[in-house]
């Protein structure tokens, strides 16, 4: 398929520039569209959407809040915790969305996993989703996702 120049221009956002030092497909050579439609195959196993996950990650975030930076218990085997970034990041997508760089990290306490997102991650993943390429710094493997978050 020939690409029409709005998809160049998100490949372009989608790689390493001023607007993401790192870039939001990593080492990952696919296609965009692979991406998703892997990571979607991968959420279709699992049996949760891409707004089940979002929303479980926004209402985490939002508990992480509550602690000024420091863990937050939210569950028997869960915690929470979040940094505040300064400045806001725009989505690559272009569509006038702009969100905090804040980083949430969640920790399960009973298998000591970590996962860290973005509220751009959680946006990205709602409305978009796109859980970034393999090798992104802020890649965030569905599976992974799903374990830690969801009882």
């Amino acid at each position: 398929m020939k690409k029409t120049p709005q998809m160049k221009k998100l490949d372009k956002m989608l790689s390493s520039s001023k607007f993401s030092a790192d870039g939001f497909m990593g080492t990952d050579r696919r296609d965009l569209y692979e991406i998703i439609d892997a990571d979607t195959a991968a959420l279709a196993r699992s049996g949760k959407s891409r707004k089940d996950i979002a929303a479980r990650m926004a209402q985490l975030s939002e508990f992480a809040e509550s602690g000024l930076g420091s863990w937050v218990k939210v569950e028997a085997y869960l915690r929470v915790r979040i940094s505040d970034t300064r400045g806001q990041i725009p989505c690559p997508w272009a569509h006038g969305f702009q969100c905090s760089k804040a980083i949430t990290t969640v920790e399960r306490l009973d298998t000591d996993a970590r996962i860290q997102w973005s509220y751009l991650n959680i946006h990205l993943i709602k409305d978009h989703g796109f859980f970034e390429g393999k090798g992104a710094k802020f890649r965030i493997e569905p599976d992974m996702l799903i374990r830690i978050i969801f009882p």
